[in-house]
């Protein structure tokens, strides 16, 4: 290698620092090219280059990549100042991811004392991880998507109602769909998330959405899933009853005296259904364990006192219908929430996190101006410094 030419390839990995540096970071740059020009030796400058550009580009490249999630993060520092309905929600924060991982780890607890087989424990970890995920990237949305929660609502109502038509057929049965070898439950995944939407957006297409999802729980017919409706529409009746809601209370109601009629033959599965008994059965700490887990569901939703007022039936609706499906599930032969194996109710749960509000803190509400002001760019870059 001659020596010009060590020298230019000196020099043009400080011009790759410089491209690849932010601009904020880029007087790093500008730094070695100039402690660059004092070697007087090509082949030292050229060791300089190289051991700086090892150093510096596996970070610009980091940041570089991530630029696009960081612009995420800081729209929804913006708009978590504005609730608006089924858009962007501040959260619970960890408490419910926690109470989520908690549950299934106890579940974990006791379908190993049960001898459950391993795939049930990893199929209930992978699903925990997926919800996480997906969890996360709904957190993500930087803009209000309020205009369209009632649109939503009824698409995801129309996947329901698909399901009870065309899905897999169980002794009289229809609830589960086959996805690549996986059996899922769509209205454990998708119906919690519906009805705390609902709480949160009562609007014409969101009501439409909700009867047709009941619809879909008579056909099937789930009894599980239609006492967690109509428990729902009662929280959210409620709390603000109206001509939407109360006909949404009717629907579900009516879907749940439906299914209290059609006979349900469906025997119990090991693991899945009549937990909360067998549990006890099998030993005394997996018994204590999945009542650990059931309990750790309803954490999430005893945050009412925590949050703006009228966010508050969001956290009712939500504690409503976890407390059904457990109920429903100790009754009779119903999936057990999160703690037994199935990882439809761990998606479900996770998901309906995302519409959760977060604590109400002191400074969320301007005195000065209207609730929904954003904060001054001193405000919020003093709160960042903290941070």
């Amino acid at each position: 290698m001659s020596i010009r030419f060590q020298r230019r390839v000196a020099e043009l990995l400080c011009r790759a620092l410089r491209f690849l540096l932010p601009p904020h970071q880029r007087d790093w740059a500008w730094a070695i090219q100039a402690e660059l020009a004092e070697i007087p030796e090509d082949t030292q400058a050229l060791r300089f280059a190289l051991e700086s550009f090892r150093g510096l580009a596996p970070r610009a490249l980091g940041l570089l990549l991530l630029q696009p999630f960081l612009s995420l993060m800081r729209a929804e520092v913006r708009a978590s100042r504005v609730d608006r309905g089924f858009g962007v929600a501040r959260g619970p924060g960890p408490v419910g991811v926690l109470c989520a991982v908690g549950a299934v780890t106890l579940g974990l607890v006791y379908m190993t004392l049960a001898g459950a087989p391993v795939r049930y424990l990893g199929s209930n970890v992978g699903a925990l991880v997926i919800g996480w995920v997906l969890l996360s990237l709904l957190r993500r949305i930087p803009e209000s998507v309020e205009r369209g929660a009632g649109a939503l609502i009824l698409c995801l109502s129309a996947l329901l109602l698909a399901t009870s038509l065309l899905g897999l057929r169980v002794e009289g049965a229809c609830r589960w769909v086959g996805l690549g070898g996986v059996v899922v439950q769509p209205s454990l995944v998708l119906l919690p998330l519906m009805l705390v939407g609902y709480s949160r957006t009562r609007t014409p297409l969101g009501t439409m959405g909700i009867v047709v999802a009941a619809l879909a729980m008579a056909l099937q017919p789930d009894r599980a899933m239609a006492a967690m409706m109509a428990t729902a529409m009662v929280a959210v009746t409620a709390t603000r009853a109206s001509r939407l809601t109360c006909l949404a209370f009717a629907a579900s109601l009516l879907a749940f005296v439906v299914t209290l009629l059609r006979p349900d033959t469906l025997p119990a599965t090991p693991f899945v259904d009549q937990v909360l008994h067998s549990s006890f059965a099998a030993h005394a700490l997996a018994g204590g364990a999945v009542v650990a887990g059931l309990a750790l569901l309803l954490v999430p939703a005893l945050r009412l006192r925590a949050c703006e007022p009228h966010l508050r039936p969001a956290c009712l609706t939500f504690g409503a219908a976890w407390l059904a499906a457990t109920l429903a599930a100790a009754l009779g032969n119903h999936p057990t929430p999160v703690v037994g194996y199935g990882g439809s109710a761990i998606l479900g749960y996770l998901l309906s996190l995302w519409l959760l509000p977060g604590p109400l803190r002191q400074g969320d509400i301007s005195t000065s101006g209207s609730p929904g002001e954003l904060p001054t760019p001193r405000d919020l870059h003093s709160k960042v410094a903290l941070a």
